[in-house]
């Protein structure tokens, strides 16, 4: 009878344990300082991101070929929503009703724990009474081992992408 008790109560324990877990962390690529008025009017209309990496958790690269999802690190929405939200905050265009629309196909979204965070991405900028420009935008920021720091750079390569946006507006034609 004891031994069946203490085996019960070394279950129950188990089971217990089992069931805490690690706290989810919640990220995002949305700026904490948007852009207020860039004067430009450019509506991010869509914005389509790699399959792999279209998932509410952050995906790291693991060696050469390795994938891992980070089951206790999340982006504050899917990634396309973040992705959109982020560009849309950084062009400072309204988030409808813009002068110019864009499209954005990423190509890459990679994580590289401890190297770097890198984008790349083909664009779409239709402007009223221009012709529409196709682009294309490769960017990597390096970043350390951290989760912060890998947000961090995906935030920077955000930002250069929204600059290549602007001054494509600007110039009518597409970056260097």
């Amino acid at each position: 009878m004891q031994r069946l008790r203490n085996a019960c109560v070394a279950s129950l324990l188990v089971w217990l344990g089992g069931c805490s877990s690690t706290p989810n962390n919640y990220h995002t690529l949305v700026p904490s300082d948007p852009v207020r008025d860039s004067g430009q009017r450019i509506q991010v209309v869509r914005v389509a991101v790699p399959p792999q990496v279209d998932r509410p958790q952050l995906v790291v690269r693991q060696g050469q070929s390795g994938l891992a999802i980070l089951e206790t690190e999340w982006w504050g929405a899917n990634l396309v929503d973040e992705f959109r939200s982020a560009l849309q905050d950084l062009l400072g265009g309204p988030a409808g009703g813009g002068k110019a629309s864009l499209r954005v196909d990423v190509q890459r979204f990679d994580t590289v724990p401890g190297r770097y965070a890198s984008l790349e991405a083909v664009w779409r900028l239709k402007q009223q009474g221009q012709v529409e420009l196709t682009c294309r935008t490769s960017v990597q920021t390096a970043a350390d081992n951290s989760i912060t720091s890998l947000v961090n750079a995906h935030q920077a390569n955000l930002r250069k992408l929204a600059e290549a946006v602007r001054g494509s507006a600007r110039q009518g034609s597409c970056p260097a």
